[in-house]
């Protein structure tokens, strides 16, 4: 009787331990898991070093701006070696972004160009991150991950001009932003 008393709460443990791992991919993890990984390139941004003038900015534009800590950017670049790769990438990613905890603000492009969305979690005034997933079949895709405290969307979006003007003199940096052109 006690073996098998003993047997259950064992086993009732078990249950309750395995039951409680998260098992899903999340965003971070498939960062870890590939910014090092074969046609991969990742790079992880504080904003100062986008050396952005505070003083030309609007007060929504420096608001904005003081809510972010950095960005983070894991691209996929797509060759003839790796096209079946690709796909997989996509699915995994795709996979992940369907998570509710996800929300979705904005799609758009087009089969021939590309395609992208942005996402958050969070809402309102309190998001504390931004996902910015973008596909080309010629080019890869890029994952963008906008992290900071209590961000706005409206007001991000307001700072993205400043974005476009900033002195991206970095080699990495610009082949990032080359990918989006």
């Amino acid at each position: 009787m006690n073996t098998s008393i003993k047997t259950i709460i064992t086993m009732l443990i078990l249950v309750v331990t395995l039951s409680s791992c998260n098992q899903d991919l999340t965003l971070q993890s498939y960062y870890v898991d590939n910014e090092l990984a074969p046609g991969f390139t990742s790079l992880d941004i504080p904003v100062s070093m986008l050396q952005i003038d505070e003083t030309t900015l609007t007060e929504a534009q420096l608001e904005a701006y003081e809510s972010i800590e950095k960005l983070s950017m894991l691209a996929f670049l797509k060759d003839e070696a790796n096209v079946e790769d690709f796909g997989l990438e996509m699915e995994k990613v795709n996979a992940i972004l369907k998570n509710p905890k996800y929300e979705e603000l904005m799609r758009g492009g087009n089969s021939a160009d590309g395609k992208f969305v942005i996402k958050c979690i969070g809402d309102g005034d309190d998001v504390d991150e931004f996902i910015l997933f973008g596909n080309s079949k010629e080019q890869g895709f890029i994952v963008v991950r906008v992290l900071g405290d209590d961000m706005n969307f409206g007001k991000i979006m307001e700072l993205a001009s400043v974005f476009d003007e900033a002195n991206l003199e970095s080699s990495q940096l610009k082949e990032f932003s080359n990918f989006f052109k």
